[in-house]
């Protein structure tokens, strides 16, 4: 049953259409607590987030779910999920770090955090958005760093508006052609590489300097 449940979870993009016929309405909450915890809880960036806001938008366009129900309540999500992450980075951050450190919260994550941080500034809660681990850990950070909270609510709700809107309504408008919805798998692959894409150039980057 655990196994089940952690493959659902893990896999969520491609079990969504089979939830939505078994679970109807509850989907919707399901949606909203995946997308708070990758953003909200330092502990779970291993979520998925990209292709799931794409499948959801796949699946508006197929009228299995609402797109005006998906779009306000995931963009909630990923922005309460962000401001509960700040928090716990401003009062509990070294606490929760010294107690996880190697288990579930991993220092060369943090570590990648500050430094994409330290070189984007406040626009860092924007950008990380489309970052997978990264957009975990940098709300973390900003609370962490103790960022001035007025100007953290600014770019965490653009990030948030961005991050929902760009990925579902691509899946919206495209996910159902015939060559995306028959091709639905590498496109989801295609995704999940994109986005990394940028963490692996810094990653490069980084790697040159040291040499």
């Amino acid at each position: 049953m655990s196994l089940i449940l952690y493959d659902i979870i893990m896999h969520l993009d491609t079990h969504l259409l089979a939830l939505v016929h078994d679970y109807g309405m509850w989907v919707y909450a399901i949606l909203f607590l995946i997308i708070f915890a990758e953003t909200g809880l330092v502990i779970a960036p291993f979520l998925p987030g990209d292709t799931l806001l794409f499948v959801a938008g796949t699946l508006c366009g197929m009228e299995a779910l609402q797109l005006q129900w998906v779009l306000p309540l995931l963009m909630l999500a990923a922005f309460s999920g962000d401001n509960t992450n700040y928090w716990l980075g401003r009062t509990l951050g070294l606490r929760l770090f010294e107690r996880f450190s190697g288990r579930f919260i991993k220092r060369e994550h943090l570590d990648k955090t500050r430094v994409f941080y330290e070189k984007h500034g406040g626009k860092t809660i924007i950008f990380a958005r489309f970052l997978p681990i990264i957009r975990t850990f940098a709300p973390f950070v900003a609370g962490l760093g103790l960022m001035r909270y007025r100007l953290f609510v600014l770019f965490s709700a653009l990030g948030s508006l961005a991050w929902i809107s760009s990925l579902t309504l691509a899946g919206y408008f495209f996910g159902n052609i015939p060559v995306v919805k028959n091709n639905l798998t590498l496109i989801v692959v295609c995704i999940i590489v994109i986005s990394f894409l940028p963490a692996l150039r810094e990653f490069i980057r980084h790697r040159k300097q040291s040499a």
